[in-house]
Parts: structure tokens; sequence; C-alpha cells
């Protein structure tokens, strides 16, 4: 059984190898399309909750780092396609995912290099909040079940972040 201590700590993880580079583009308002451009992605992740009582700590910081790897891994290297923007469409021709804007064909990518992600677009704050959810979700299945909230940061260059913060609690 565990007992839990004080409950407003607040526990960061952010590493050099919490990284990824990726290409991608922002579909704007009405009917503007940004250029594919790619960035070196930089993650850092806190959560906030209750100290256990055996450990004294919130979460161990190896089970954070191993999370966030596994989640920028997923992605390093590919280019991040929004699976939820009414914009776009994705049809598969073989090995090759072609990408229309508007159904007008716009671009063609290899499958292996695209990364679907279930979000509306591929912009810093789409992101934080999708990696804050998978973090959240995987902490659950891993029993950690005393956090009040999850903060996660997604820096696209030097100087340009966006954070999302999840409540973590029922």
């Amino acid at each position: 059984m565990r007992t839990t201590v004080r409950s407003d700590f607040k526990v960061s993880v952010s590493k050099d190898y919490l990284v990824f580079s990726s290409a991608h583009f922002i579909t704007f308002r009405g009917h503007q399309c940004e250029t594919l451009h790619g960035h070196n992605y930089r993650v850092g992740v806190s959560v906030e909750g209750s100290v256990d009582n055996e450990t004294m700590f919130v979460v161990d910081f190896s089970v954070l780092k191993k999370i966030v790897r596994r989640l920028v891994d997923e992605i390093d290297h590919k280019v991040l396609l929004p699976l939820r923007n009414p914009k776009l469409s994705f049809q598969d021709h073989g090995k090759s995912r072609h990408v229309n804007y508007f159904g007008e064909p716009t671009y063609v990518f290899p499958i292996v290099d695209c990364a679907m992600v279930p979000i509306e677009n591929t912009t810093a704050e789409m992101l934080a909040q999708y990696f804050a959810q998978r973090v959240k979700e995987d902490l659950r299945e891993q029993g950690i079940k005393n956090l009040t909230a999850i903060e996660m940061e997604v820096e696209e260059s030097f100087g340009q972040a966006a954070t999302y913060r999840l409540s973590a609690g029922d």
C-alpha cells in the first residue's frame, strides 16, 4: 500500500537527447499552406504530484526519460503529417504516401518517412498537447497515479517554444 506525503512537488526532465529532427508544414487560415521545411525540435517534460512516502520522489526520472525518448524516436527524421487536419487527405500508392491539400496533389513521400500524428496541425502547440497526453497514458499504464499535472514543452528552434499543461488527475 502506497502512502504519500506533500502534494506540491514538480519534477522536470529536459535532456540533450530528448530531441528530434522532422519536416512539416502548417495549414493556415483560409486556403494557405506553408512550404515544407524542418526543425531540430527539443522536448521537455515536467510533472507535478505527490511524493511517494517510501521512495520520496514524484516519479523516477529514468521512467520519464524513457517515455519521452521513445516518443521523440517515433517521429525523428520523419515528415510530420497531421491526421486530423480537415484540409488534408492522404492516399497510399505502393510505397508512397500522397498528400492532397483541398483535394489538390501537393506532396508525395515514402511511407516509411512519414509520421502520421493524430493532431489537427503540426504546430508546436499541438505536438506539445499530443506528447503530454501520451506521457499521461504511459505513466498510468505503469501504475503511476499520484500526478496532478503534466507540462510539455516543444521547442521548434532556439527561443521558440510552446508549452501545454494537462491535468493528470482522474
